[in-house]
């Protein structure tokens, strides 16, 4: 009997020893190099915590809101890597001058990181004060880029942000989907909590 019960824990630290080997937690700005397959890149330091809240700001006539929520062990697949993170994700409502909404990702709730309209968080840099987003475009990926928020202070942000593409040729977009950009291009804007 104590040999089975031997054989058994011996089985048990082993297996328990290559899932830990394989999903290891690592601070939230490790590099993608410095990782294993199936790495959690935690938010320790809570970093992430002092960006979540309702922010808006205008551009050029608009009205932005944006909802800026955390989202903890977010599973990213890259695919020669895949790993979980941290991250904070934006959700968004643009409006005109006349308050008509323009765009809206307010309830979408987004269920892989490859999303149209998502905004989800790199990474931060605590020196700057700055958080490091990606934005994935609208349709036909029309608008990707990063996206730099900065903290001014405890109830402001600057917003930085210019698109990567701004039209496309591709075959797979129809003439009739919506390939404007709404979110603000430019840097500098300030966003204030609500």
């Amino acid at each position: 009997m104590k040999t089975i019960y031997y054989q058994f824990l011996v089985l048990f630290i082993a297996i328990t020893t290559v899932i830990s080997c394989n999903a290891q937690t690592l601070p939230l700005n490790t590099k993608l190099k410095d990782i294993t397959t199936n790495s959690y890149l935690k938010d320790l330091n809570n970093e992430l915590d002092s960006y979540i809240g309702n922010y808006q700001g205008i551009f050029n006539g608009s009205t932005i809101t944006l909802y800026i929520t955390k989202e903890d062990h977010k599973y990213f697949n890259l695919d020669n890597l895949k790993f979980y993170q941290d991250v904070l994700i934006v959700r968004y409502v643009v409006r005109d001058s006349t308050g008509s909404i323009l765009q809206n990702t307010q309830n979408i709730n987004f269920t892989t990181m490859k999303e149209k309209n998502l905004i989800h968080s790199l990474g931060t840099n605590p020196n700057l004060g700055m958080v490091v987003l990606s934005y994935n475009g609208t349709n036909c990926d029309i608008g990707w880029g990063n996206i730099y928020l900065k903290k001014l202070n405890n109830t402001q942000i600057s917003w930085r942000y210019y698109a990567e593409t701004v039209t496309t040729s591709s075959d797979r977009c129809s003439p009739s989907l919506d390939k404007i950009i709404y979110l603000p291009e430019g840097e500098n804007l300030i966003f204030t909590k609500l």
